[in-house]
C-alpha cells in the first residue's frame, strides 16, 4: 500500500458508521461518515470529525475516495489533484443540496 491509500476500520453497531484513522502528524481522529457516493465511477466518502482539528472549521468535511476490502475494512486514498477535489466537492454539494430538498 501507498502513502496515499491507508486502510481504516469502521463501526457501524449502533446504526451509525464511523471511520477511525490517524493523520500524519499523529492526530487520531474518530469521524462520522456523512456519505458515501460515486463521482465519475469512483467512489467517495464523506467524513466528520468529532474534534476541531488546527486550521480547520468545526464544521469541515474530510473527502477522500473510498474502496470497500474484506471485513469492515476500508481504504481511502487522497484526492490527487484540485480538478479532483472540485469535482467531488461540487457532488457532494449537490447530494446535500438534494437532501435538503428532499426534507421539505
Amino acid at each position: 500500500m501507498d502513502d496515499k491509500n491507508r486502510s481504516f476500520s469502521t463501526d457501524n453497531t449502533d446504526d451509525d458508521d464511523y471511520v477511525d484513522m490517524v493523520l500524519d502528524d499523529g492526530t487520531e481522529l474518530h469521524c462520522s461518515v456523512i456519505a458515501i457516493f460515486p463521482v465519475e465511477g469512483q467512489q467517495y466518502i464523506a467524513l466528520l470529525p468529532d474534534k476541531v482539528i488546527e486550521g480547520y472549521e468545526e464544521d469541515d468535511v474530510f473527502l477522500y475516495r473510498y474502496t470497500e476490502k474484506e471485513g469492515d475494512d476500508v481504504e481511502l486514498g487522497m484526492i490527487d489533484s484540485e480538478e479532483e477535489y472540485e469535482i467531488v466537492a461540487d457532488a457532494f454539494d449537490e447530494l446535500l443540496d438534494n437532501e435538503a430538498y428532499e426534507d421539505m
